[in-house]
């Protein structure tokens, strides 16, 4: 399954076609907040099951080999427990943590966290922190060698329209290919999408 791909709008179907592998993690997860925290309201966003009180407080993401629990004033809150995942997420005030089991979680840091957020969510005189703009991702230097090839010139054009963000999702992906032929492979699916004016979570024909 696709992260990006939307499957559903309605909470209870988003848990019941989650991964098979996340759907128990996520079923408990959801179970553990509206327990913590009944006042939050769920809907959903991006395909996350968002819990939101004034505005969005956190979100699930179910994939196929991990549960990701997004807090979106994350650089916000305090982490004592360091239940966050290392690494920040660009120019966002997004962190996040990744979880393969909830075996050994320290559910009482994550409680703690949850209330945390409510608490800065719920407070009108607390505005978000600013974004910290984050440093451009290089272009790699195989993919500006074949955007120069005039039999490319579609997919060129198609790459500058693109906003700096959606730009960024492709350079990323392609940078972060590790073995040739997977370069390769996500060179030619970046080329053909771009020709068609894809976004990189629509790179994959319909």
């Amino acid at each position: 399954m696709d992260c990006s791909r939307a499957r559903t709008k309605d909470p209870g179907e988003w848990l019941q076609t989650c991964p098979d592998f996340s759907q128990p993690l996520a079923e408990q997860v959801v179970e553990w907040f509206l327990n913590w925290q009944p006042d939050l309201a769920e809907s959903i966003k991006w395909n996350m099951l968002c819990f939101s009180g004034r505005k969005l407080v956190c979100g699930l993401s179910a994939c196929r080999h991990h549960l990701g629990i997004a807090f979106f004033r994350g650089t916000e809150l305090p982490d004592p427990a360091k239940l966050f995942s290392p690494g920040g997420e660009g120019n966002t005030n997004l962190r996040s943590l990744r979880l393969t089991t909830l075996a050994g979680l320290d559910r009482a840091a994550l409680r703690d966290l949850l209330a945390a957020a409510v608490a800065l969510d719920a407070d009108p005189t607390l505005p978000p922190a600013p974004k910290v703009k984050r440093q451009p991702w290089p272009v790699p230097a195989f993919f500006k060698a074949a955007l120069a090839q005039p039999r490319h010139r579609a997919a060129a054009d198609g790459f500058k329209r693109l906003s700096p963000t959606c730009q960024r999702e492709y350079l990323v992906w392609l940078t972060t290919a590790k073995r040739p032929e997977t370069r390769a492979r996500r060179l030619a699916q970046t080329l053909a999408a771009l020709r068609s004016g894809r976004k990189w979570a629509q790179r994959k024909p319909a």
